[in-house]
């Protein structure tokens, strides 16, 4: 202590739980400013996964699905996972069929930029599935 005083620095315990526990001679303020840099640097190399979603009805007709997937095609070549799901109004449930063949077809017209991580589920009125973009080389 009588050290970190002469040289107008702070003494530091490094790890208490050694013995003796280590104490290092330091200006605290620039150790824990580097500490944070430290941390910010590798907040900065994680990627975030944003999750867009697209809707359809089961009757989506064919202008309206191409405009969709042009979208959706966007989405996956940014990185974003994608969620497309179809919305069943009212009585519309009975044309189950029709919504997971357009949630089908969609996963095979993009099958170029994204992968599907769940095949098309009903959930209550909306069956969904989720397609994840493929790695880029």
């Amino acid at each position: 202590m009588r050290l970190a005083e002469e040289q107008e620095v702070d003494l530091v315990e490094i790890s208490p739980n050694a013995e003796p526990p280590v104490c290092k001679l330091m200006d605290y303020g620039k150790f824990v400013y580097q500490q944070k840099k430290r941390e910010k640097e590798l907040k900065a190399k994680s990627t975030q996964i944003t999750v867009k979603e697209i809707r359809f009805g089961p009757q989506t007709d064919e202008h309206d699905y191409e405009f969709k997937r042009k979208n959706a095609e966007k989405f996956l070549k940014e990185g974003s996972k994608l969620k497309a799901f179809v919305f069943f109004k009212g009585r519309s449930i009975i044309y189950k069929e029709q919504g997971q063949i357009l949630l089908l077809r969609l996963a095979q017209d993009l099958e170029e930029y994204g992968k599907v991580e769940a095949m098309p589920v009903l959930e209550g009125k909306r069956m969904i599935m989720f397609i994840a973009p493929k790695k880029k080389k």
